[in-house]
């Protein structure tokens, strides 16, 4: 592979020294500055998945808990959202998922109702459950701490992987209560990790754009870094193609990795394209080929992140197989049901047989993995 990529570098050194500097580092494992990722940017498609696939496997980890992904090992996890509401009064325009206490078809799920999911997620060896919702306004923190007792004495097996920090600092706004204070309250009540949720892009012009009452791009941040002091590990994640530049785009990954060199607090990276049906965001949607470059810089430039997963319930389950050889090792989560994504037009499902099959096919080993990403028998 590296003999390979060496004579692409200089197949395009037409590009000049520069570029072919940078192509060096990439496959010496050494760290790209946010300068640099611009002439990896503009290299041919299957150049930087190449580099992306190579540095997926040279490169060392600054975090002492984050090795390198074992080779041609893919893994991926049986799990099942759970969006407890979908009363929401953020109204981002991305989101065709939330409703106003007005709809007449918003609801907040009983414990039954959450019983018989995640009944179905345990009779099929399930080990994860995301659960998230919209910044109900009413919703008080008994119903929250009761929920999470509940699964945790219920289904002890089943991760809780729930929230995100925008509704941690709309928690902490409508229960009065410092926000560490509530984080530290849900992990003792159950709370097992913290999805990468409402992370979108990490700089605040596009957020004032896209979703201008959720919380500042600083706050998200301080959000992932008390949880990580807390000891509660979270994924990382970035929604892009909409208003944002690619300038912007590295600035967010130059956040997270930022945040990993002091913490080493994020599991994993996701990152995929906006989805537009259905929504009031005025953005025209990137392609599979935009993905696939995206996927390849985060994983070069992310080189304290063990773990980046495939989109494939964005992306369908072909591109999802593809992304494998653009930096990706995980093909994330069997996902017994998904609302978000689906409520703006995209909707793929894939069994635990489908995912092992893609991942076969493409030269790989499929292994289960756990919310840790530790290998399950």
């Amino acid at each position: 592979m590296t003999d390979d990529l060496t004579a692409g570098a200089q197949i395009f050194s037409w590009m000049g020294c520069t570029t072919n500097y940078i192509i060096s580092k990439v496959l010496n494992g050494k760290r790209i500055s946010p300068r640099e990722v611009r002439s990896l940017y503009r290299l041919p498609l299957s150049i930087l998945g190449g580099l992306a696939d190579a540095r997926k496997y040279l490169t060392k980890s600054g975090c002492r808990s984050s090795e390198r992904p074992k080779d041609r090992i893919v893994t991926y996890i049986v799990d099942r959202n759970i969006n407890y509401t979908n009363v929401c009064n953020v109204y981002c325009k991305f989101c065709a998922f939330y409703r106003t206490e007005k709809s007449s078809d918003h609801y907040v799920l009983s414990l039954e109702e959450i019983d018989q999911k995640l009944a179905e997620l345990d009779a099929i060896g399930g080990v994860q459950v995301l659960l998230q919702g919209g910044h109900h306004p009413k919703l008080g923190i008994d119903y929250y701490l009761t929920m999470l007792e509940h699964i945790r004495k219920r289904y002890p097996r089943i991760n809780i992987h729930g929230f995100s920090p925008p509704e941690f600092y709309h928690f902490a706004e409508v229960f009065k209560m410092p926000i560490r204070e509530v984080i530290a309250r849900f992990h003792e009540a159950g709370l097992g990790s913290i999805p990468g949720g409402g992370g979108e892009i990490l700089v605040d012009r596009v957020r004032r754009h896209i979703s201008p009452l959720k919380c500042s791009a600083y706050q998200w941040l301080e959000a992932m870094r008390t949880a990580h002091e807390l000891g509660i590990r979270s994924s990382a994640t970035m929604m892009f193609g909409h208003v944002e530049t690619l300038e912007e785009r590295v600035e967010h990954l130059v956040r997270l990795r930022a945040l990993q060199d002091e913490t080493c607090g994020f599991t994993a990276f996701i990152c995929w394209t906006f989805q537009a049906a259905h929504t009031r965001l005025r953005a025209s949607p990137v392609g599979a080929a935009e993905y696939l470059r995206m996927q390849a810089i985060s994983r070069i430039f992310l080189d304290n992140f063990r773990n980046l997963q495939s989109s494939w319930v964005t992306q369908g389950p072909r591109i999802g197989q593809i992304s494998l050889g653009y930096g990706a090792n995980d093909f994330g989560g069997v996902m017994m049901e998904e609302n978000v994504v689906s409520s703006a037009g995209t909707t793929f499902h894939l069994t635990s047989s489908d995912i092992e099959e893609l991942i076969q096919s493409a030269g790989y080993m499929p292994k289960r993995r756990n919310t840790w990403y530790e290998l399950l028998q």
